[in-house]
C-alpha cells in the first residue's frame, strides 16, 4: 500500500500530485527512490484476519482491528459443519448398511467397514476438540479435520502406476 499526503494510492490507478498527472502504471514502474522523491511512503499491510471468526475493521493504514466473534456460536457452527461433512462423506456408501439390513448374508468389504468407522472416529475426535477449544485462536485449526481416504483412493503421484 502506498500513501501520499495521507491518502492511499492504488496501483493501476492514475493520480495527481502538485498539478502533475501520473499515469496508472507509474507506481508499478517507478523506483523506490522516485516514489520517495515526491513523498510517497510504502506501508506494509498486515494479513487481514479471517472474517469467518472475527469482526474486522480496516484501519486504513495497512492494519486491522479484529474482534473475535462469539465462541459458543462459532463452536456450534463448526460442529454442524463436521456433522454435515460426515454425512456427505459416508452417504455414497450407506447402501452397505441398508443392504445388510435387507440381506443378512451380505458382508460389506472389511476395508470399507474400517474406513466408515475411521470417518466417524475422526468426526468424534474433531467435535471433542472443538468443544474443548478455549479461544477462537484454538478453534480455527480444528474446523477442517484431515479425513481418512476411502479404500479406493489413489494418491495423485500414484495415478497410472501399475503395481
Amino acid at each position: 500500500m502506498f500513501k501520499l499526503d495521507g491518502k492511499t494510492l492504488q496501483t493501476g490507478v492514475a493520480f495527481t500530485h502538485n498539478d502533475i498527472q501520473y499515469p496508472a502504471n507509474w507506481l508499478n514502474l517507478s523506483t523506490p527512490e522516485e516514489k520517495q522523491a515526491i513523498g510517497i511512503v510504502e506501508i506494509a499491510e498486515q494479513p487481514r484476519p479471517d472474517d469467518r471468526y472475527y469482526w474486522v475493521t480496516d484501519n486504513g493504514d495497512g492494519t486491522y482491528t479484529a474482534t473475535a466473534k462469539d465462541l459458543v456460536t462459532l463452536k456450534a457452527n463448526a460442529v454442524s459443519t463436521i456433522n454435515n461433512s460426515v454425512w456427505s462423506i459416508l452417504q455414497p456408501t450407506d447402501y452397505m448398511d441398508s443392504r445388510k439390513a435387507n440381506d443378512p448374508t451380505y458382508v460389506a468389504p472389511a476395508a470399507w467397514i474400517t474406513w466408515r468407522a475411521s470417518v466417524r472416529a475422526a468426526a468424534k475426535t474433531a467435535v471433542t476438540a472443538i468443544n474443548a477449544a478455549a479461544t477462537v485462536e484454538d478453534l480455527i485449526p480444528l474446523v477442517t479435520p484431515a479425513w481418512p481416504q476411502d479404500p479406493n483412493y489413489v494418491a495423485p503421484d500414484q495415478q497410472g502406476v501399475q503395481p
